[in-house]
Parts: structure tokens; C-alpha cells; sequence
């Protein structure tokens, strides 16, 4: 969103620069799919490096992070024989909080209720387990999620506008064409 909001006041100056500079009607022309391609290239490098760092970790042995200790649970949404959604709950011994990872939902089956049911488990288990609160955190863009989270009773405790995900070079490339927001989201269930 921000960034569309800077490229609709910022192309305008970037054309007028470009011809300035170039005097190419060529290049003032391609600057814009220069930037997109730029753009689509940093975004799906940094998308495929965090992915490649969650297979390498906790999502390669879901057994080890979230079967085996004691207070965490891994959950598999099935519907017709076929794997539609999962959700991991990781427990924190620190501050008596369960966290709500890994949601998701496969995008043919959005919208049926299955990332609610899914979050509504863990709220369960949390409270079976008798945690004083459920945390997550999102990088999700669309509002759907965010209403979902809300509609379970979570609350946004906080955003980072510029966050770095797992996997990230940080590279100038990587910030000037790959920019995310994480939310934080918390759900009191009781006070200690």
C-alpha cells in the first residue's frame, strides 16, 4: 500500500529526472518496468529465502519443535482426504504465553471457515494448558487476516514497519525494493 502510494507521487518525478538526465525517451520509458521488475525480483528472492529458512527449520522436524515439548501442538486441517490448512502452538515457558505460528490456510479453500476453526483449536489447547495469554505475529498484507485474528478476540499490541524476515540479506537491493510490516497481536486469557 505504501509503497503504491509513493510510486503514484514519485513516477511523475522519476520520468522528469530520467529525461533530464538521459535525454532518452527509450529509457524515460522503461524506467518504470525497470523499477517493477526490480521490484518483483528483490520481493520474490526474499519470499523464497524466508520459505527456504522455515523448511530448514522448525517446519523441517514439526515433530521436534511442536510434538515432542511438553505445551506445543502442531494441527492439520483435512478436508475431502486433502490437507487444506495447519497451525503450529509453540509454548513459552518465559511469560506463560502460547504462540499462534505457521497459520495457514491453502488459498482454493479460503473463506470456509477453516483458518477460524484452526485458530479456535489453539485457543482451546492454550487454555487447557492453562496459558495466561496467546501472542502471534503477522507479516499477512491482506485485511482478511487481520480480521480474522480480531474476531478471535486477539488484539494488536504493536507494528514494525520496516522487518526484517528470517532468511534476509538486508541487503540496499533487498530495503529499497522489499519493505514489510509484522504485526503483534495478543489474546489475555486470565491474569497470573
Amino acid at each position: 500500500m505504501l509503497y503504491s502510494q509513493v510510486s503514484f507521487i514519485f513516477l511523475p518525478f522519476l520520468h522528469s529526472m530520467c529525461y533530464f538526465m538521459t535525454k532518452s525517451f527509450t529509457l524515460t520509458f522503461c524506467a518504470p518496468f525497470i523499477l517493477m521488475g526490480a521490484r518483483y525480483y528483490y520481493s520474490r528472492k526474499v519470499i523464497l529465502n524466508y520459505l527456504d529458512c522455515a523448511l530448514h527449520t522448525d517446519m523441517a522436524d514439526i515433530e521436534a519443535y511442536y510434538m515432542k515439548p511438553t505445551g506445543s501442538c502442531f494441527w492439520v486441517a483435512v478436508l475431502q482426504g486433502q490437507v487444506v490448512g495447519i497451525v503450529a502452538a509453540q509454548g513459552r515457558e518465559d511469560d506463560n504465553t502460547l504462540e499462534l505460528r505457521r497459520m495457514s490456510v491453502d488459498s482454493r479453500f479460503r473463506g470456509k471457515g477453516i483458518a477460524k476453526a484452526l485458530g479456535r483449536r489453539v485457543l482451546e489447547f492454550a487454555m487447557l494448558n492453562n496459558y495466561s495469554a496467546v501472542v502471534l505475529g503477522t507479516t499477512a498484507v491482506k485485511m482478511a487476516a487481520h480480521k480474522l485474528y480480531e474476531s478471535l478476540g486477539f488484539r494488536r499490541v504493536g507494528d514494525t514497519e520496516d522487518y526484517t524476515l528470517p532468511g534476509m540479506t538486508r541487503s540496499l537491493l533487498e530495503r529499497l525494493f522489499f519493505q514489510i510490516r509484522y504485526s503483534r497481536y495478543r489474546l489475555q486469557l486470565h491474569e497470573e
